[in-house]
């Protein structure tokens, strides 16, 4: 690309005379931009096959195919699927496991994290190609939610069943919070402009985006919390789909090694996630693009209570009884 443009670029000189390609801003801006995202697309692939690399050498033997059902490969096309049209899959996906009682309430986080990074990878790569943001912006925040995510899987993975469940269930109310004032359009309207950030307006996203990579680990969604920040910090809110996806796509991988390798996630669910996330997501974002799904959101949001309130309960039940 960049060769084909520099050679126009001098063809043009040739044919007008006097032509300074040093000396034109827009070209250079434009060719560090695509440097730029090509780089960070190709760490992201990267990312993605070292990752299922990783995965594979952890899991070798375990038999994670073996444990996963038919039913794992249903709600891994079904989140995903939804998540690429900007719904977020995480709370539906807790919401799901906690009603069928797929696992353990306290692997949850690493089952979503683990299972849910790669569909997430493949969502950040359509986005970020397709959609005009500042790279320093990107990158920035990006960076943070990939540190905030590493210190946070540390804690949840050693930490006890009834924390987590009652630090799921709030996150849940949280999420549902959320989805209910964006169905009553509570939210600040979207009518900002900006591609990117800069000085101490950059420091505060980076900041907050540190801390929403650390509450992903917990099953908290980045999607809505990263959408509200940009749009109150008068970002263009289609900016936000390449920033939370891009972070979510690096931190979860992050997240997800760690959770793997302390065995604290359900391996099979996990594996239905990916199998059936990548397909859906290409589906979503190639074939179907656009969908009414008003009514779907305010079904996650009673699912998601629900799920929540079931949640906080079981965490008052002794750890030796069943949750």
């Amino acid at each position: 690309m960049r060769g084909w443009l520099t050679g126009l670029a001098l063809a043009v000189q040739r044919r007008r005379g006097g032509f300074d390609l040093g000396r034109c801003d827009w070209f250079t801006r434009t060719m560090s931009a695509l440097n730029g995202v090509h780089i960070l697309l190709g760490v992201m692939v990267a990312v993605a096959l070292g990752y299922i690399g990783r995965w594979w050498y952890l899991e070798r033997g375990r038999g994670a195919l073996r444990a996963m059902s038919p039913a794992d490969l249903v709600v891994g096309f079904t989140v995903n699927f939804f998540d690429t049209l900007g719904i977020g899959s995480f709370a539906p996906t807790t919401a799901i496991f906690k009603l069928q009682r797929r696992m353990a309430d306290e692997e949850i986080p690493g089952t979503l994290n683990a299972g849910l990074a790669v569909p997430t990878l493949a969502e950040a790569l359509i986005f970020i190609a397709i959609v005009t943001v500042d790279l320093t912006t990107l990158i920035a925040m990006i960076a943070a939610s990939v540190a905030g995510a590493w210190l946070g899987a540390g804690v949840v993975a050693r930490a006890p069943r009834r924390v987590i469940q009652v630090g799921m269930g709030i996150a849940l109310l949280i999420a549902a919070g959320l989805l209910l004032a964006k169905n009553l359009a509570w939210l600040p309207a979207a009518d900002g402009n900006a591609l990117g950030l800069a000085g101490g307006t950059l420091l505060f996203a980076v900041c907050v985006n540190c801390v929403l990579g650390a509450l992903m680990m917990l099953g908290v969604g980045l999607y809505a919390p990263c959408l509200i920040l940009v749009t109150l910090l008068g970002m263009n809110p289609l900016t936000a789909f390449p920033i939370m996806m891009g972070s979510c796509a690096l931190l979860m991988p992050v997240g997800g090694a760690r959770f793997v390798r302390a065995r604290r996630y359900s391996a099979g669910a996990a594996l239905g996630l990916t199998l059936a996330g990548i397909p859906a997501v290409l589906c979503a974002a190639f074939i179907v693009r656009s969908l009414s799904i008003e009514w779907l959101r305010w079904l996650v949001v009673v699912v998601v209570v629900y799920a929540a309130v079931l949640m906080l309960i079981s965490a008052r039940v002794p750890a030796t009884s069943p949750a």
